[in-house]
């Protein structure tokens, strides 16, 4: 991605704006100014749907290529995956989403 791109985006795009990028599952982040912060982009990590938009309402942000060392050797973490399946057993099954009331379905 061109950094002509990414200034544009900074200048122009709307506050908590997303951009894809090539990649799928990582965007582009405007966040607006907060404090003493200056408007900013930044990485989110999201899972994406087949359609490539994300699947969260707010993925895994980085700010900073040191922020990402530092993720990243939390997620090669060897006791990361045992821990997460752990938890997975130990929390009730996530519920089913139910049908609103007057949200009629056709079946056909």
């Amino acid at each position: 991605m061109s950094e002509d791109k990414l200034s544009s985006f900074l200048k122009t795009g709307p506050d908590w704006g997303r951009m894809k990028t090539s990649v799928p599952g990582i965007f582009i982040l405007k966040m607006p100014a907060y404090r003493a912060s200056p408007t900013r982009l930044a990485v989110e990590l999201n899972p994406t749907d087949a359609s490539g938009a994300p699947t969260k309402k707010r993925g895994l942000v980085l700010r900073s290529a040191a922020e990402f060392v530092e993720f990243n050797g939390l997620f090669q973490q060897d006791k990361l995956a045992s821990l997460l399946k752990s938890v997975e057993q130990v929390n009730p099954p996530p519920a089913k989403a139910a049908a609103k009331a007057g949200d009629e379905v056709l079946q056909i």
